[in-house]
């Protein structure tokens, strides 16, 4: 090694290059068949040695770029139809019309009845309607709670994340003063939108030496609006010193350690999705220039006069101000000059080759987003077996994300709103505030969306019975995942509406009962006139 490190610095004085090569070289021969570096890892196998690549921790990786990402995802959601209907699908089997509350108290740790467990519920659900329900437990007065859930959800589909902070506000008529203010990604920035070196602020997020996150840097106004002229930040601690409460309900799903901003929904599939909008929009074009039929006229000489036969309106032109272009337009004859020729006039689409190189983009970006091609697609053309496999596949990833939304989101506003009825006197709930584990008691719940796709209802629903009767479900669950519904709330009203079926027979059964008596049958030759038996039809039975 000795002599040929001596070589190398020889040759490094008269010609560097071969020099460097010689190391390179060197190097590639200690790592050949070692592990990855024969395989994944080889920088000289050709398939390989173009590959360019690098990498860093989740600040060069995400943080850096979660802008961009963001503002393409953006862009991708307003005009690729692809973009936005995968987010859409996301949002609608997600959260729907809003994840419901259904309090789970603990009631064997509280030492309650199961009667008493059930009254608290109820009184619990319906003093979270007063406020969930109305607008008023929005900070900007516009959406009700189950909307914000949308709002947030979609927005976190967009942007990669959304934050909401929980200020009290009083207001008229409301008992409660919890309001949800929703903050776009983008106002949580680094002031000056400058992170610090040592890492302590990134992305807006501050962390102390440990790497908890100790406060939120958000932007008095997005940062990207030309309204202002002048932009502050404001510091938001993630915690208050005092009482533990969380200031601040960050949403994001980490993809790295120490990863502080999240990645917008879509960004692996950014630039195929960007290309097939393209393609398709390339693809539309070309299909309207063939369907024209455009005629043009190649003459001798020049010519300043009219074209032959119907020439396009300036006053219909789509860029009449442009000489450099020719318009086209359905049966439109046009001149040419002398030597001017036209070329590739009908470019022959529809393309037979379309629909299925577009079905294998999108199987691949299906693949990428966990959302199956026929539920992407909308198209459950496959057979039986085929179709439910996807939506059970489809399903295992909607319900990781609404329990993900509950738990980052509802469940914590949850706890602040029954904080606040509890220290109000509307909710006894004795504990709450000495013992931490009768509170958690106190607040458990959950969170119902909307139910799942049924290809089969008959099939459905025998399945459900089954696993009912062999222990493997219980009817509260079933009734959820089926209808998105609460079990014992159905049976109240099944109850009500059996007992009103019942008076509606027995008042049936009476009236067909008297038309079929012999006095009703024979009449007595003094019946009253035709409105006035009906009054007293009426009357009569009203008495009954």
């Amino acid at each position: 090694m000795g002599i040929a490190a001596g070589i190398d610095k020889a040759i490094a004085v008269v010609a560097p290059q071969t020099a460097l090569k010689r190391t390179a070289a060197r190097q590639k021969l200690q790592i050949l068949n070692s592990g990855y570096s024969n395989y994944g890892a080889s920088v000289v196998k050709k398939s390989l040695a173009g590959w360019l690549h690098a990498g860093g921790s989740s600040r060069e990786d995400i943080e850096d770029n979660v802008s961009i990402l963001r503002q393409r995802t953006r862009d991708l959601y307003m005009g690729v139809p692809i973009a936005n209907g995968a987010v859409k699908t996301m949002r609608t089997n997600i959260v729907g019309r809003g994840l419901r509350l259904k309090p789970n108290i603990d009631a064997e740790l509280l030492g309650v009845s199961p009667e008493e467990r059930r009254t608290l519920e109820k009184q619990i659900e319906r003093e979270w309607n007063i406020w969930a329900e109305s607008t008023d437990c929005d900070m900007a007065r516009i959406d009700n709670f189950y909307e914000l859930q949308q709002l947030a959800f979609l927005n976190w589909l967009i942007s990669g994340d959304c934050l909401a902070v929980l200020p009290v506000k009083p207001r008229l008529n409301q008992p409660y003063d919890l309001r949800v203010q929703l903050i776009e990604a983008d106002r949580l920035c680094s002031p000056d939108n400058c992170d610090t070196i040592d890492n302590k602020i990134v992305g807006g997020v501050e962390v102390d030496q440990s790497g908890e996150v100790v406060a939120y840097h958000i932007a008095d106004h997005h940062p990207l609006s030309y309204a202002y002229a002048d932009i502050s930040w404001q510091r938001v601690e993630a915690f208050g010193k005092t009482t533990g409460r969380r200031n601040v309900l960050h949403l994001m799903n980490r993809e790295r350690i120490g990863q502080r901003r999240g990645v917008p929904f879509l960004a692996p599939v950014i630039e195929s999705l960007k290309q097939l909008g393209r393609y398709t929009d390339a693809e539309l074009v070309a299909a309207v220039v063939s369907g024209m039929f455009t005629v043009f006229i190649e003459k001798a000489d020049a010519s300043s006069e009219d074209a032959i036969g119907s020439i396009i309106p300036e006053e219909v032109q789509v860029d009449a101000e442009d000489e450099t272009t020719i318009e086209l337009a359905p049966g439109a004859v046009i001149d040419l000059n002398e030597g001017e020729k036209a070329h590739d006039m009908n470019p022959g689409r529809p393309n037979a080759n379309f629909g299925g190189f577009v079905e294998a983009i999108c199987q691949q970006i299906g693949a990428s987003l966990e959302i199956p091609y026929e539920l992407l697609m909308k198209r459950f053309n496959s057979s039986y077996t085929a179709s439910k496999g996807a939506l059970e596949e489809a399903w295992k990833m909607f319900n990781m994300y609404r329990d993900w939304l509950a738990t980052d989101f509802c469940q914590p506003v949850y706890e602040e709103w029954l904080t606040e009825a509890v220290a109000k006197g509307r909710i006894k709930a004795p504990g709450f505030f000495t013992d931490p584990v009768i509170r958690k008691a106190y607040c458990g719940a959950k969170w119902n969306g909307p139910a799942k796709g049924m290809l089969d209802p008959v099939k459905e629903a025998t399945a459900a019975e089954k696993r009912v009767q062999n222990g493997f479900s219980t009817r509260s669950d079933e009734t959820m995942q089926m209808t998105g519904t609460s079990y014992y709330n159905n049976i109240e009203q099944l109850k009500h509406e059996e007992k009103e079926l019942r008076e509606v027979k027995k008042i049936a059964n009476a009236n067909a009962n008297k038309s079929k008596s012999p006095a009703a049958a024979a009449g007595t030759g003094n019946e009253p006139a035709a409105g006035q038996q009906d009054a007293g039809q009426s009357i009569r039975s009203d008495d009954e």
